[in-house]
């Protein structure tokens, strides 16, 4: 198999190939390798491989698997693989070793699925940009010196680039659906507790972060909801494992009532301005879903843009303190010895002077935007809005400035974080972090499902995602309602692939 054969498949057809015995497994496993060996070095999108492994493992399947010895990446966050490196994008953690398998992993490698090497992520995960002082920058396919976005940059050039066809990722705050969007893939995050965490952790974010994949199409996704999904022994969600996410994309879903809308009600006071190419974007996808019979409406829901920036700002501070308390204690190093990014300390220094009831009061809030979004969905089976207000930026456009970084470190000086959150810290870190992507963070509070759709690309050659958001517990439908825009087209399937796809030697996979 050449490399522009593997790259015209996803997962879905890779496995049936080599069920059908077209491909062995260690053909394809081979190709994918040598590919990532020949090409990651202009992308980034890999920190580590394990290749080695990964044959081993490989040659261990057993012999009818779903996803049958096709490759995947894992995320260098949570996806922990026992007594492997996983770094969290952190110096800090360049040697910390995960002490068992997680959850997740044991259950990709239980339907098939083979894991080759860990992606880019930015430090803790913590930005909607994946540039982490520790490593190198990955690089959207689509368009040399643009960002992938964050923090599922590095999956999504690998995605992208065609070095793996899923690849799996973390949303805590559209961390899956932003990368998407800017790399004209399919992002889909699941409802919350669909995904253990297990067993290292029970909720990230207050149950904020969940995990799936990146991917070129709509069955792959569903394929792999169907085989990573329900809750694990002690999780702290009652969600058992179901089925039917493949069965529900082989149908068209009944006409729909569909709200569109530009987002204004999460984005006022942001600062937030709508590329054109975003508008027309959403718009586009209006006029598709009225032409396949479902109802649109233009509709917001009456949601507080700036309570819920500064809600889910507010544990993000408190959670970043815990996360670096627990680096030291970890790895040995004292709190302020920590190789941390000057950005990620400051902001630690900030969540150290949360009053404990400040954090409590953020979470109580989700509550509303929950139910103002329980009753929207009583009128609108699906919610249609942009994922980000601009394509892709480009690489630095949105990293802190060196003048930034040495300001932040004046949080050292006794007494300043407090001062700084009196002094408005908080709005100015909403205004910083979610100015361009403001639309993403509701569904990760409220614990909706949500998907990025690669339906539009600008004119210089970026794409640009939709976002749709259903009820909790609405994954078939999204599913259902993917599949029949994938099916009507266009679709950033293969034959639309990044025209800056950068193609490894082909001598170099003869020789693999």
């Amino acid at each position: 198999m050449r490399f522009d054969e593997y790259q015209q498949y996803d997962a879905t057809g890779l496995a049936q190939l080599i069920q059908q015995g077209e491909v062995s497994r260690e053909e394809v496993l081979t190709v994918c390798c040598a590919a990532i060996e020949a090409v990651d070095a202009a992308t980034s999108g890999v920190v580590r491989t394990r290749f080695d492994q990964a044959r081993r493992e490989s040659a261990a399947l057993a012999q009818r698997t779903p996803f049958a010895g096709v490759p995947t990446l894992t995320k260098d966050l949570l996806m922990a693989i026992g007594g492997e490196p996983l770094s969290f994008g952190s110096a800090a953690l360049s040697n910390w070793k995960a002490p068992c398998d997680s959850t997740l992993v044991k259950r990709l490698r239980r339907a098939g699925l083979v894991i080759v090497g860990q992606t880019a992520t930015p430090e803790l995960g913590l930005m909607g940009i994946t540039e982490p002082h520790a490593y190198a920058h990955p690089v959207n396919p689509w368009k040399p010196g643009y960002s992938p976005g964050g923090s599922s940059g590095g999956a999504a050039t690998a995605v992208a680039a065609g070095f793996v066809p899923i690849a799996m990722g973390g949303d805590g705050g559209g961390s899956l659906r932003i990368p998407a969007a800017y790399c004209g893939l399919f992002g889909f995050k699941p409802s919350r507790g669909r995904v253990p965490l297990g067993p290292l952790h029970a909720q990230v974010w207050q149950g904020a972060v969940i995990e799936h994949g990146l991917t070129r199409s709509v069955r792959d996704s569903a394929m792999l909801l169907d085989h990573i999904n329900g809750m694990d022994s002690g999780g702290p969600f009652p969600m058992p494992q179901e089925s039917g996410f493949t069965e529900a994309i082989n149908r068209p879903p009944p006409p729909l009532r569909i709200a569109l809308s530009l987002g204004n009600s999460l984005s006022q006071g942001l600062g937030t301005r709508l590329d054109p190419d975003v508008i027309e974007a959403v718009e586009r996808t209006g006029r598709r879903l009225e032409a396949l019979g479902h109802t649109v409406e233009w509709c917001d829901p009456e949601l507080d843009g700036d309570a819920l920036a500064d809600s889910y700002l507010t544990l993000y501070l408190g959670h970043l303190a815990a996360d670096l308390r627990w680096i030291a204690e970890e790895t040995g190093v004292s709190l302020k010895h920590l190789a941390v990014e000057p950005a990620t300390r400051a902001i630690g220094r900030l969540g150290s002077r949360l009053a404990a009831h400040e954090y409590e009061r953020a979470k109580r809030y989700w509550n509303v935007p929950g139910r103002t979004m329980g009753d929207f969905h009583q009128r609108f089976d699906a919610w249609v809005l942009p994922v980000t207000a601009a394509p892709a930026p480009k690489l630095g456009e949105l990293a802190p400035t060196t003048m930034q970084e040495q300001m932040m470190k004046l949080l050292a000086l006794p007494g300043m974080p407090a001062l700084a959150l009196k002094a408005g810290a908080l709005k100015h870190l909403a205004r910083d972090a979610l100015s361009r992507t403001p639309f993403t963070q509701l569904a990760n509070l409220t614990g909706q499902p949500a998907m990025s759709l690669p339906l539009h690309v600008t004119p210089d050659g970026l794409p640009v995602g939709v976002q749709v958001v259903g009820a909790v517990g609405a994954e078939r439908l999204l599913l259902a309602l993917a599949a029949q825009l994938e099916a009507q087209g266009p679709w950033l399937t293969p034959e639309f692939a990044p025209p800056q796809r950068l193609q490894p030697d082909e001598t170099c996979l003869d020789n693999a």
